[in-house]
């Protein structure tokens, strides 16, 4: 059972233009705890219609806000940040409950996604423009920033706070509007956030949430792709889901900012600091059960130095602890739903079916406290025939692929579609100036498994999407450039 200092952080309804309604037919959805497979709330189910009301009241709402001066938005932005660290732990346990994140994790994904509204906050009162030098006597050249307008996010059940916070507070920082739709498997987290928002003053119509099952999504995205009034989609999610909403925006030339599926490469060269490896592995694979686009998913270890960092890493992973999420001691918690645990398990089979050997985990965890637990994994002599080499895993599971020379590993590790993060350990400075520059990714961790923050731009190349999320870049994605020309001043 879900116990929270301030109950009413768990809502259940859709906040459209301020308020907090049903979805118009009363249909609901059940919200289930991963760690017992059991409902514990429900949310409204919404459809197209939901979604157009939503879309209604943000267009109405737009051109007062996009007015609002910057400093004012800063200021409710900042006291959203505030709401957010003061109801720190709650937030955190609705995400363990729903999401199934070690509530460790959990408070830390709290104070990560703070760190955007706070970031946006800031970066309000930064928006600037350019004069022009003139080509024509008696002519002014300018150019402004304007917000795009209407914004639908969707996001995913991964991260769900910090993913919809890194959409809302730049959009609200630029000036616009947001419709939004939280992952059907944790609406609450979104729906507590947006509460969170209506505390610290943001008006009616400029957050506005619609919650809806597997089923209805379709008609909700739908209804504002097909919508005039939205002028940009921003979407973290599955790469074929990116380029559904790509294909059926461009109807109406929406502004996209897509951040898809990810392939990850991991790199420890002979020239490493094994032990920092290890940590740095530790940390970018292991992180919320490997349940993440940017954890690695292909650890490309080279020959001389392959036995001492799998025995090291074996040890490490062996020890991680497995359970329920909000226990404090829990480091692997469930995975999200059984399609996951079963994805996972036939990665692994195929792999060793293939050839490859476990050297830890390996298999399901049956737990009294619920269906979706799989051991933290080990495998080596991987390769490129297996599917975890070209299918996300999303899950616990770090497979080791030998290499010998940089050429070998760079040429593999460029050889996929996806294009969003890659790792490499070296102390070599001239390879890691080469290495950094060839890899085919939008983000790169150099001797650093953590790379995530909000004063850096966030995304992939590739059919990894594109668009940017986080720092001053991730600001522009929700502006316009107008260029203005005055005459008759000479």
């Amino acid at each position: 059972m879900l116990k929270l200092s301030e109950p009413t952080l768990l809502r259940s309804q859709n906040l459209i233009d301020g308020q907090w309604r049903d979805a118009g037919l009363g249909a609901r959805l059940a919200v289930t705890d991963p760690a017992t497979a059991e409902a514990f709330a429900n949310v409204a189910d919404s459809d197209a219609g939901d979604a157009r009301l939503a879309a209604d009241a943000a267009a109405a709402a737009f051109p007062a806000w996009s007015r609002r001066p910057a400093r004012e938005r800063a200021q409710l932005l900042k006291r959203w940040h505030a709401l957010i660290l003061d109801h720190q732990e709650d937030l955190a346990r609705i995400i363990s409950t729903e999401q199934g994140k070690p509530l460790k994790e959990a408070r830390g994904e709290v104070q990560y996604g703070a760190s955007y509204v706070e970031w946006f906050a800031e970066e309000a009162t930064r928006i600037c423009g350019d004069i022009v030098a003139e080509a024509v006597p008696g002519r002014k050249l300018l150019v402004l920033k304007e917000p795009v307008g209407v914004v639908a996010a969707i996001t995913p059940w991964n991260f769900p706070l910090a993913m919809i916070a890194r959409k809302i507070a730049p959009a609200l920082a630029a000036g616009c509007t947001v419709v939004a739709k939280p992952a059907e498997d944790t609406p609450l987290t979104a729906l507590a956030l947006s509460w969170l928002a209506q505390l610290a003053g943001v008006p009616a119509g400029v957050i506005n949430i619609v919650t809806a099952s597997r089923e209805h999504t379709p008609g909700v995205v739908d209804a504002w792709l097909a919508d005039s009034r939205v002028r940009k989609v921003t979407f973290t999610g599955s790469t074929p889901v990116g380029k559904h909403l790509a294909r059926e925006s461009a109807a109406t030339l929406k502004k996209l900012s897509l951040e898809l599926g990810g392939n990850a490469p991991f790199i420890v060269f002979d020239d490493a600091d094994l032990d920092a490896a290890v940590d740095g592995l530790m940390a970018s694979k292991f992180r919320n059960g490997g349940q993440t686009c940017v954890c690695p998913n292909r650890v490309y270890v080279h020959d001389a130095v392959h036995d001492a960092f799998v025995e090291r890493l074996a040890q490490r992973v062996g020890a991680l602890h497995v359970g329920p999420a909000t226990e404090d001691a829990a480091q692997i918690g469930p995975m999200i739903n059984a399609r996951a645990v079963d994805k996972i398990a036939r990665h692994v089979e195929d792999a060793v079916a293939r050839g490859a050997r476990v050297v830890t985990g390996g298999k399901r965890v049956r737990s009294a406290d619920g269906p979706h637990y799989y051991a933290p994994t080990v495998l080596v002599d991987a390769t490129p025939a297996m599917e975890l080499s070209c299918e996300e895993t999303f899950g616990p599971v770090a497979p080791i692929f030998r290499f010998r020379d940089e050429a070998e590993v760079i040429r593999d590790a460029n050889d996929t579609p996806f294009g969003l993060a890659a790792y490499f350990y070296s102390s070599d400075i001239r390879r890691i100036w080469r290495v950094a520059q060839a890899l085919e990714t939008g983000m790169v961790g150099i001797n650093e498994g953590a790379i995530a923050a909000e004063a850096a731009p966030f995304g992939g190349v590739k059919e990894s999407g594109y668009g940017r999320e986080g720092s001053r870049h991730g600001l522009d994605d929700y502006m316009h450039t107008k260029y203005l020309c005055q005459g008759l001043l000479g």
